[in-house]
């Protein structure tokens, strides 16, 4: 973390710690500045040195998968943005950053909400059902979109049967734009919730998937299936090993989330936007990427956000979320996912939500309002198809701390090479000159930048100087800011609390002249 004051308490910050070992696994990078010499310690606002960045672009991975970014809502909320899909601004949102991958799924999928149809009364259990006409609905939804759809099926109240009709309903509205079907919701946590008795582990879990999948295929024969949609990366090397040994889904799934809502000391902005939960991030991509690469299954990360519980307003509600999500949806690019899905609620303003209803007239009408998180999905979506790029930060000498930067890079078509630059220092930090080793071949670019009032903001967020408009668009910058790149080295600045999007270009082909034919000599 950059210093902001002279004090020495500043220097055993936790939010100090390194974490530039775990991060170059992933191909993203927290630098540190070089050390200040002896008596001259930068005070609050004094710009650092230039940081030196490295971007190998001979080192390319493999592209960002279509349909990576996507959104997560509870089933309860499937319903009422199904017939969204026929009126109001999701449309228009949604195909602002898609095509993407709707997830309806959450703890109401298993304790909320049921199935019913002619063949399957209401349980007395459910507050609430979806039937049919929610399914038709939502195939509207999808093909006007162009989204795909991750349904959860319940499982907590074990009812196979009504799975398979729920199941036979969704593929008969959705067709193609049915990815798969997961089947209970965090079900690691049915034991602690009182859905399971005695021991409860993924065998058992895995012995009930089995029932399902085969009342299922029953009616909708290939079906493909995704799972087992755990609560964390901590219990994917059992649940997620024997799912893939059992089922060989078609899409391993899990959940992430940084902070938890009931943790002590209570979640804050300085711990979300710290070097040491992009650590834990970084080594929890990895665990769940380790076992989906063991068995050659693609892992998606289908439901996240900044703290557990839906959201802690002043914290999930503001740009300091933009920002995590920003640097996160690219950590998990370069890792190697396969897509990620924020998770939201159309009624929820002050919670975690990339889209929602400020009111329940507008909710009626289907009028949706971008949140923060909004921003960081429309700074990104422009990566899908693009491959990650190794990048790396020069380490300085000890006792330097880090910088609180994430840098990700992506080779795009066209020789065209885009660098995502997230700095997560506070306002009145110094803003950081970058100097960015990008190699021959690049001369000119773009830099369209993602700022807010402050971390702490819940509005006023904006990407190349405008806001989303009412419809889902944003505007073009009016002018653009422009990149430089000279003998092969990119020189930019930025500023705390902010994240940029740096797209660099090969020299514009010169036109060739041909010369002219000599005019025919006048008759004499």
């Amino acid at each position: 973390m950059r210093r902001r004051e002279t004090t020495p308490a500043r220097r055993g910050s936790p939010r100090r710690a390194p974490i530039a070992l775990a991060l170059l696994l992933l191909g993203l990078l927290v630098g540190a500045p070089a050390a200040p010499a002896a008596g001259e310690a930068p005070e609050q606002g004094q710009a650092p040195g230039p940081v030196a960045v490295t971007i190998n672009r001979y080192a390319a991975g493999r592209p960002v998968p279509a349909r990576f970014l996507g959104l997560s809502f509870e089933v309860a909320a499937l319903a009422e943005l199904a017939k969204d899909g026929s009126q109001g601004n999701l449309v228009g949102l949604l195909r602002s950053v898609g095509p993407g991958m709707l997830r309806f799924g959450g703890v109401t999928a298993d304790q909320n909400v049921a199935w019913s149809d002619s063949a399957t009364p209401a349980p007395p259990w459910a507050s609430s059902v979806i039937g049919p006409s929610d399914m038709k609905a939502l195939g509207t939804l999808a093909k006007r979109s162009g989204w795909s759809v991750l349904l959860t099926v319940g499982m907590a109240h074990y009812d196979p049967e009504a799975a398979a009709r729920e199941v036979a309903s969704a593929h008969a509205a959705l067709g193609p734009y049915l990815t798969a079907v997961e089947i209970g919701n965090e079900p690691d946590s049915y034991g602690r919730h009182g859905f399971r008795e005695g021991p409860w582990g993924s065998q058992g879990y895995e012995e009930q998937v089995a029932t399902y999948r085969e009342a299922i295929g029953r009616l909708t024969p290939g079906v493909r299936i995704a799972g087992p949609d755990v609560s964390g990366s901590g219990i994917f090397p059992d649940w997620g090993f024997t799912e893939a040994l059992s089922q060989t889904p078609a899409l391993l799934t899990g959940h992430h989330y940084p902070l938890g809502c009931a943790k002590l000391p209570p979640p804050s902005i300085e711990q979300l936007l710290s070097p040491p939960i992009r650590g834990l991030e970084a080594r929890s991509l990895t665990t769940y990427l380790t076992v989906a690469r063991a068995q050659r299954i693609p892992f998606r990360m289908d439901e996240t956000n900044s703290v557990s519980c839906g959201g802690v307003a002043g914290i999930s509600n503001t740009f300091a979320s933009a920002l995590w999500a920003s640097a996160y949806i690219t950590q998990a690019m370069a890792a190697g996912t396969v897509g990620i899905n924020l998770q939201g609620n159309p009624n929820n303003c002050p919670g975690y939500t990339p889209i929602c209803a400020t009111d329940p007239a507008a909710a009626s009408a289907g009028r949706l309002t971008a949140r923060p998180d909004w921003y960081a999905l429309q700074l990104t979506h422009s990566l899908v198809g693009d491959r990650p790029l190794l990048s790396e930060i020069a380490s300085p000498p000890p006792p330097a701390a880090p910088y609180n930067l994430v840098v990700a890079a992506f080779a795009a078509p066209k020789q065209v090479t885009k660098i995502v630059l997230v700095d997560d220092e506070p306002p009145g930090s110094a803003p950081l000159a970058l100097q960015v080793a990008v190699g021959p071949g690049l001369t000119r670019g773009t830099i369209l930048r993602l700022t807010g009032p402050s971390p702490q903001a819940t509005g006023g967020v904006e990407l190349g100087g405008h806001v989303v408009s009412s419809d889902g668009s944003l505007r073009s910058p009016t002018h653009s800011e422009r990149a430089l790149v000279q003998q092969g080295e990119l020189n930019v600045s930025l500023a705390p609390s902010s994240a940029a999007l740096v797209t660099l270009e090969p020299p514009a082909p010169r036109k060739h002249r041909h010369p002219r034919k000599p005019s025919a000599s006048p008759r004499r």
